[in-house]
Order: C-alpha cells, then sequence, then structure tokens
C-alpha cells in the first residue's frame, strides 16, 4: 500500500489537487489535511492559475472523512477546540483560492469530503455518488460554526440538516435537482465535462473571478458566532468517547447515546 499523501500538478493555467489514500476511501491523515492546506496556498499565489480541481484517487471515493484514530487521544473538550481550528485553518485556504475550484466527486464524499466539495465553487459527480455527514450516528462529535456556515450554504440548510441530524447520504441526482451539483456525468465521460468546465472558467476574467468570489466568501464565512464552548462540551463528553470506540471497532451499531 501506499503511504497517504496529497498530489500537486499544474498543467496550463489548470492546478490539479488529488488526495490519494484509497485503502481508507481517501480519508485524510492529520498530515494530509496540512498537505492540502499547503497546496491550496500554492495555488492561490500563481497568478497563472485560473482553475483548480479536487479529486480522489482510485474511483470509490473523493474523500470519506478524516482519519479517526487521533481522536483516541483526546482527554478533554479542548482537544476538540484544537482540532476543529486546524481542520478550519486547512479549510480557509481553499475559500482563500481566487481562481475558480471544482471538486470531481466519485464516490464517496462523506464528512470531510462534504466539508472540501462545499468549499469549491462548483461540482461534478458520478450518479452513484454519495454525500453526507453522518456525524450524531457514528463519533458524536460536532462541527465548527465556519463548516456549518459553508455546507449550509453551498447545499441548503434543510438537506444539511438531513445529512447531520437524521444522519441520510444523499444520493448525486437529488443533489443536481436541488444545485449542489453542477453536472452529473458518467464515468466514461466525466474527464469530458471536466475538461470543458475548467476550459469555460479559465477564460473568465480572473479579477472578475477573484472579486466576485472573495464578496461572496466575505458574506458567508465571516463575523460567525463563536462556539468554543459548544464544541468543548460535545467532543469532552462520555458521548464522544463511546462513538470514537464503537467506530475504531467497526461495529454498525448506532452507539447508546446518554446525552452526556
Amino acid at each position: 500500500m501506499s503511504e497517504p499523501r496529497i498530489h500537486f500538478d499544474k498543467v496550463g493555467s489548470v492546478a490539479h489537487i488529488r488526495f490519494d489514500n484509497p485503502q481508507a476511501f481517501n480519508a485524510l491523515t492529520g498530515q494530509m489535511w496540512l498537505d492540502m492546506r499547503d497546496a491550496a496556498r500554492a495555488a492561490a499565489a500563481d497568478p497563472d492559475i485560473r482553475v483548480v480541481t479536487f479529486r480522489g484517487v482510485g474511483g470509490k471515493a473523493f474523500v470519506s472523512g478524516t482519519d479517526i484514530s487521533g481522536f483516541t487521544k483526546f482527554t478533554s473538550g479542548a482537544d476538540g477546540i484544537a482540532y476543529e481550528e486546524r481542520i478550519d485553518e486547512c479549510m480557509r485556504a481553499l475559500d482563500e483560492i481566487p481562481a475558480t475550484t471544482i471538486a470531481i466527486v466519485d464516490g464517496w464524499a462523506v464528512g470531510g469530503g462534504l466539508n472540501i466539495a462545499a468549499a469549491c465553487d462548483f461540482r461534478i459527480a458520478t450518479p452513484d455518488a454519495r454525500f453526507g455527514s453522518p456525524i450524531g450516528r457514528t463519533l458524536g462529535n460536532c462541527l465548527s460554526p465556519l463548516t456549518l456556515a459553508r455546507i449550509g450554504g453551498a447545499i441548503g440548510v434543510s438537506i444539511a440538516k438531513r445529512m447531520v441530524l437524521l444522519g441520510e447520504i444523499i444520493h448525486a441526482p437529488e443533489l443536481l435537482a436541488n444545485g449542489f451539483l453542477l453536472k452529473v456525468a458518467e464515468r466514461d465521460a466525466l474527464d469530458g465535462e471536466v475538461e470543458a468546465i475548467c476550459a469555460r472558467a479559465a477564460e473568465n476574467a480572473p479579477l472578475t473571478t477573484r472579486a466576485v468570489k472573495e464578496m461572496l466568501r466575505r458574506m458567508t464565512l465571516e463575523n460567525l458566532p463563536e462556539a468554543d464552548e459548544i464544541v468543548s462540551e460535545v467532543y469532552g463528553s462520555e458521548d464522544f468517547k463511546r462513538g470514537v470506540e464503537a467506530f475504531m471497532a467497526r461495529t454498525k451499531i448506532v452507539p447508546e447515546w446518554r446525552g452526556r
């Protein structure tokens, strides 16, 4: 098995960031999160880049979430606050890319994968792509205000609630109908669709793209509420410890949540 890693390549005016951890459905390790952040910053700093794509390796997943083995070392709610702050730092690097960003989703996009897809300007998926954030049925953790604002703004609050509060996994056709997905394409047509959209986006005036993206980012992702006490309560709870234990044991039974 290859070492989990992020690939960053540039072809002309298009940069490609790929998630390479297929044996774990492209779950992101802590280092992969940091490498993704650095790749996004590198793309943002290159004035010749007009489009940035994000894609998973292996054909079974975009990103299936975070490698949660590190959660077993959490001892208090402060660990949860620090974790969410690290994720927010990495995700802000995506939010601040001035070029057009495109998520290419083939398979699962859940947890962190949903977050990354929501950060992109456009999403193209295969018909069997599936999206969700069923943390209330698996780990019993929570999301930061920045993550909730990003996902809710991109996918709509009602569907975001179905994903988090009911643990639903939503399939590509429904998300095409609600506008979250720009296109749904069969695997053999996916690359052609991506190339066409990249070419069209690259023709746009870069200052127009940058200005619109930055104004939208300020409107939707700034001046968010402080919620450290909420995050701390959840990550410091017995329920969270129970959820992590059950997840690591690979049981498919929903833990017995006790609300404390």
